[in-house]
């Protein structure tokens, strides 16, 4: 443009901006052109087409090249024409040159340039840029110095955005992680909750403590560090990618593409080796918890029999096997971070011998190469950030795995679709039918042709010799375990066909072994119901002889208990455990041999106050003492899971010399005759 009314707004700006306020006046002296707003790929083809010619002006204009021609053309001139000759600038001269003369004269300029490499052209032609925008009188350095600044401001922006995105990625990440270890821990404990004995036996406690705990961590902490990298290495990697392939010289490329098959390569292989012994792993650590449980539990009896170095040498050995996989596990990814990097440097030896080559040919500029080392290091480094996530990401495999297998265990015994509901026209009535079963994947049958009534206002008692099935009819009533065989009725319906909450809420069921939870003596009466009243909770003490020792007791029904009941003994744990079926007021009371750690005396008390609170209930009882069932309006003898008879002490003394050989075995003639009267 050649004066200011041919320029429009945006120009306008472009001109101010370049030649400062004075533009006008420059614009007048001499004709300026400014660049259309035009495509990348049109700005490179003209940059490619005018880069030659641009070198051409810069090396004429070149003092040492303008001295040289001057001298060829002054050969033989008179010193008047030396001296005009000498005092114009050469673009004159070659202007007012004949066309044909000055073409010959640049055709050797032209014939150089044509033959030197594309990255040197751009470079004489940078410089020629730099040498018209001087003439024109723009400040080359304030604009040098103004890119440099808003550049730097913008890496400052992007350093900042970083920094933040990182700070609330870092946040998120770890809600994440812990709101998924809290849902993974609540779907572990809901669905072993609802577990029946053979799935509890199956994955054994220690495994599920390891799964509910270990196995949870370890996802846990591979999603802290996953949402990190994910969001970070990817935009990373994927800027280095897009720089590389848009970069002019992008000859080297394929240096990208070598370094991130090696280093697939080497996660691959470590991968396949350790994968195996992560899962041997965490059955280690299963077994070490198992072997630490059961010494702890059972600390009393290695005292008592002297075998504390026999338990140490097998808590050592399932500590070493735990040990030895964790060394072999540590070593084979501990050699991972070295690989990746012999692989990072030499990559980066590589793009330098042959970045080096193609410089030292003209085909590419250092600063070209330098650029390239950092956007193949920039995605190198992406790949490394993911490949820290693999290191976690196997054992976080076998956990998920192992989780899952909880999760997707379905438990055999749980409510039908449809259910019914209890006949209240049978309120408390059991009867088995034709009853058998056989414990999952047992070859024989633990009980056969189990036929008897549990009637309410009565009390049902099992009594046989050691093994003989007692403790497994009591726990087919509440549905621990599922009959394989016959049918089994509460309230006039099989207990298939009934909701299991339905089913326990009528059932004050005492196991064998008396459990206690931690917190007090209050807590543990009152567990069927938190707002049972405190009358309740005396009465059912009161029945259960539990009073005396209670009311000894410095805060009475507040009294802590310990975890598993360790600071009560047998005999009060086992009050306590009767105490709070009874006061749960159900229908069906059921004592599996729950008064065998009890004295004659306070079993006598115990079974003519629980007599009085159950007269309208159905009550069964399995004991191995005589003294505790002979007053049972129905005693049924169970031998090797059969019925062998039923009928009352003094029937069964008749009658049944299986009966009869126990009975004798605990009490003479005389005293079993005695008791029996009363």
């Amino acid at each position: 443009m050649e004066n200011t009314a041919d320029l429009s707004k945006e120009n306008e700006k472009i001109a101010k901006k370049y030649l400062g306020n004075e533009y006008e006046e420059k614009i007048s002296e001499r004709p300026v052109y400014i660049l259309n707003d035009i495509s990348t790929d049109e700005k490179q083809e003209l940059a490619s087409e005018i880069a030659g010619p641009l070198m051409e002006m810069s090396t004429i204009a070149n003092e040492e090249t303008e001295k040289q021609i001057k001298e060829k053309m002054t050969v033989g001139l008179n010193d008047y024409q030396k001296s005009i000759i000498e005092n114009q600038e050469l673009i004159d001269i070659l202007k007012n040159m004949p066309q044909e003369q000055r073409e010959q004269m640049l055709a050797q300029f032209t014939e150089k340039v044509t033959s030197l490499p594309d990255s040197i052209k751009e470079q004489g032609a940078v410089s020629s840029v730099k040498e018209i925008y001087n003439k024109l009188g723009v400040d080359t350095d304030k604009l040098q110095n103004d890119y440099i600044f808003m550049t730097g401001l913008e890496m400052l922006g992007i350093a900042l955005v970083s920094m933040i995105s990182a700070v609330v990625i870092m946040l998120f990440s770890s809600r994440v992680a812990a709101k998924l270890g809290k849902t993974l821990r609540d779907k572990v404990f809901k669905k072993v909750i609802g577990y029946s004995n053979k799935e509890l036996n199956q994955f054994s406690t220690a495994s599920l403590i390891t799964r509910s705990t270990n196995d949870i961590q370890q996802i846990q902490q591979l999603i802290t560090l996953l949402f990190r990298v994910v969001v970070y290495a990817p935009i990373v990697g994927i800027g280095g990618f897009i720089k590389v392939l848009t970069n002019s010289d992008n000859q080297m490329a394929w240096i990208v593409g070598v370094a991130i098959l090696a280093i697939l390569f080497i996660v691959g292989t470590l991968f396949a080796i350790v994968m195996p012994k992560f899962r041997r792993l965490q059955d280690l650590i299963d077994k070490l918890n198992q072997v630490s449980r059961e010494i702890l539990t059972g600390m009393p009896v290695i005292r008592a029999f002297n075998k504390e170095k026999k338990e140490e040498a097998r808590f050592n050995v399932a500590n070493k096997d735990l040990m030895k996989a964790n060394i072999f596990v540590n070593r084979a990814m501990s050699m991972m971070m070295p690989l990746l990097m012999l692989v990072m440097n030499c990559i980066m030896i590589l793009i330098v011998w042959v970045g080096g080559h193609n410089v030292d040919h003209g085909n590419m500029q250092v600063g070209d190469m330098m650029a390239f080392i950092q956007y193949t290091m920039q995605i190198v480094m992406a790949f490394l950030m993911i490949s820290m996530i693999s290191i976690m990401m196997p054992r976080a495999a076998v956990s998920a795995r192992r989780i899952n297998e909880v999760i997707d265990t379905q438990s055999s015994i749980k409510d039908k679709k449809e259910t019914k509901k209890l006949d209240s026209t049978k309120k408390g009535l059991v009867e088995f039918k034709n009853v058998s079963f056989r414990y999952p994947d047992a070859d024989t049958e633990i009980l056969s042709d189990i036929n008897f009534t549990a009637k309410p206002g009565e009390t049902t008692a099992l009594i046989g010799s050691t093994g003989s099935g007692k403790s497994t009819v009591v726990n087919l009533i509440p549905r621990f375990y599922d009959v394989t065989g016959g049918e089994l009725l509460v309230d006039g319906v099989n207990v298939k066909d009934l909701k299991l909450k339905d089913l326990r809420d009528v059932i004050g069921f005492v196991p064998q072994k008396g459990i206690l939870f931690s917190g007090t003596i209050e807590s543990n009466i009152k567990y069927s119901n938190e707002n049972m009243s405190d009358e309740q909770m005396e009465e059912a003490a009161r029945i259960a002889q539990a009073t005396e020792f209670i009311e000894g007791k410095e805060k009475r029904y507040k009294e802590p208990i310990a975890q598993g009941g360790g600071n009560v003994s047998g005999g009060q744990k086992q009050r306590l455990s009767i105490a709070r079926a009874i006061a749960k007021d159900p229908e069906i009371f059921v004592f599996d041999d729950s008064f065998s750690a009890l004295d004659f005396k306070t079993d006598s008390k115990l079974r003519e106050a629980l007599a009085e609170k159950t007269k309208d209930k159905t009550v069964i009882i399995v004991a191995q003492r005589i003294s505790t069932i002979m007053n049972a309006e129905k005693i049924v003898v169970l031998e090797e899971g059969k019925i062998v008879g039923i009928g009352t002490h003094e029937e069964l003394m008749k009658n049944n010399e299986t009966y009869r050989q126990i009975a004798l075995s605990q009490l003479s003639e005389e005293e079993l005759g005695e008791k029996g009267g009363n």
